[in-house]
């Protein structure tokens, strides 16, 4: 009880500023990267430390690592809850990144502990993943509602009291475990991935709206690249590695390693881009903006029963493969889209295509990744695809946001140019759109100087977002051609492995056969999300 709810608060905690962009850039006067940053700021600190926080849970106890992980979450949410200003609401973002990315793993370690058989576990296991899901359901509707209701800054003193009761829950229901053997820290290779992986980020938000050729672009490039590879020598020189990249020398796990952070980043770019395109671009209540999310987000959970028979029926390679090529038609359709209209219908069908893929997908990662490796690495294989999953994820604001944000500044730039707008207005249009690019033109107000110029900001925004769409819908196209031609039937309908499913603390006695896993432990293995 006490792991499902933190796993759903966390969830919550992670996908609720998809629904508030609009207000956002209402309220702070934001620009399209500082928007993006929100986001992004976030994934990058679970993708950053999601390693580290594994290793601190099995060396210093799960509870312990919960407890703590909630509370970073109730001083993030209330960071943001009274942030003055953008920037604040960036640290506020990060310290609820880091809280859900210690309460991930340790949630997760804690049903493991709890549960000593494989029928139990498989149970456990399904039931975690419903409340992540099911938080991810409801955290668009949940601050749609306390924004229309309130302000969006109540929306995070309720997620900082959800994080409270996880607190209470988790020291009144919860018993500590520990499984230190042969686990150590890698501090040096937790530092160079860090510094190179939010460099690298960095420049990549940053390039589109500042541009690709600045000094301090260039420079945080080449800073990322050059601590990355430091990140690679010292993987292969540590005695207890971050990360073990002797596991990429699998083919079949390189391929779907690729698969993962490719389908991911088109997944979150594609609900990225939604929740910008009604909120910030065409500035719909935070309800309605909710409405589209909670599309995207709820067949992950609706469809568990289904997802489950299908895998236990079904190759997870066909599975994974359907998964990408509905969220590819889904993100075609939306690329479709017209800026100028404001109706929700629309946007049915590309948002459930893209759910219902995402369901398929996200359910089959795992499966297919410990497939591909001998037994003996089934749990770093695990743990791997985890940590790559959640760096799509960090990526699909990233680029689709640097994506659309050049495209509209291009296109809104051009029209600027040419328009034939009053001396006053255009002077002032071009003053705006230099200081903070085509979303502050399109957030004039109406009696503002260079209000004249909202059409033609909605318009380029329109392309731009379109074009991101466009090009997650390529993104997951691929995925799906690697998936079913990079991947063989064999390597995905082996039979899985049940070496990453055992605690330390509840070892198998010695000579008994081990039974084979039920589709949920096939689903997420050890420490799988």
């Amino acid at each position: 009880m006490a792991a499902c709810f933190a796993v759903m608060v966390a969830q919550v905690a992670n996908a609720l500023p998809a629904s508030l962009n609009g207000l956002f850039q209402q309220d702070l006067q934001t620009t399209g990267s500082q928007l993006t940053w929100i986001t992004a700021s976030f994934m990058i600190a679970v993708v950053v430390f999601e390693l580290t926080f594994g290793a601190l849970g099995d060396l210093f106890g799960r509870r312990r690592l919960q407890v703590y992980g909630a509370a970073l979450l109730v001083l993030g949410s209330l960071v943001s809850a009274f942030a003055p200003q953008v920037e604040v609401l960036w640290l506020g973002a990060a310290l609820n990144g880091l809280g859900a990315g210690a309460m991930f793993p340790a949630s997760l370690a804690l049903v493991a502990a709890v549960t000593h058989t494989p029928e139990s576990r498989a149970r456990g296991i399904a039931l975690w993943a419903g409340f992540l899901s099911a938080g991810a359901a409801v955290s668009p509707l949940l601050g749609g509602v306390f924004a229309e209701v309130g302000s969006w800054r109540g929306s995070f003193l309720i997620v900082a009291g959800l994080a409270v009761v996880t607190v209470v829950a988790t020291v009144l229901l919860s018993v500590e475990s520990t499984a230190p053997e042969g686990r150590g820290l890698d501090i040096a290779g937790q530092v160079t991935f860090a510094v190179g992986l939010i460099a690298v980020l960095y420049a990549l938000v940053q390039g589109a709206e500042d541009g690709w050729t600045r000094p301090h672009i260039l420079f945080a490039l080449v800073l990322g690249v050059v601590f990355l590879v430091a990140f690679v020598v010292v993987e292969r020189r540590a005695a207890t590695p971050l990360l073990d990249l002797d596991i990429f020398c699998n083919r079949a796990f390189s391929v779907a390693s690729v698969v993962t952070v490719v389908g991911m980043f088109a997944f979150l770019g594609s609900a990225f881009s939604f929740s910008i395109w009604l909120g910030a671009v065409q500035h719909q209540a935070p309800a309605r903006v909710g409405l589209p999310l909670l599309l995207i987000q709820a067949p992950a959970f609706v469809l568990i029963p289904v997802v489950s028979r299908l895998l236990a029926r079904v190759s997870a390679r066909w599975l994974l493969t359907a998964g990408f090529g509905l969220m590819a038609v889904g993100a075609w359709l939306a690329s479709r889209l017209d800026v100028l209209d404001t109706s929700l219908a629309p946007m049915v069908a590309p948002a459930l295509l893209i759910g219902v893929g995402f369901a398929l997908a996200v359910s089959s990662f795992t499966a297919v990744a410990i497939n591909t490796v001998p037994l003996h690495l089934a749990g770093m294989a695990s743990a791997t695809t985890n940590l790559l999953r959640d760096l799509g994820f960090a990526l699909g604001p990233i680029i689709t946001g640097a994506v659309a944000l050049s495209t509209a500044g291009e296109k809104l730039g051009a029209a600027l140019a040419r328009a034939d707008l009053p001396p006053d207005q255009a002077g002032a249009a071009a003053a705006v759109f230099q200081a903070g690019g085509p979303l502050a033109v399109n957030g004039l107000p109406p009696e503002a100087p260079g209000a004249a110029a909202h059409q033609l900001a909605l318009t380029s925004l329109g392309d731009g977002f379109s074009t991101a769409f466009a090009v997650c819908s390529i993104a997951a196209l691929v995925a799906a051609l690697l998936t079913l031609f990079g991947l063989s039937s064999s390597v995905s309908e082996a039979q899985p492995t049940t070496e990453s499913l055992h605690d330390p603390l509840h070892p198998e006695p010695p000579g008994e056969p081990v039974p084979a896993p039920r589709p949920a432990e096939r689903l997420l293995g050890h420490g799988g999300r």
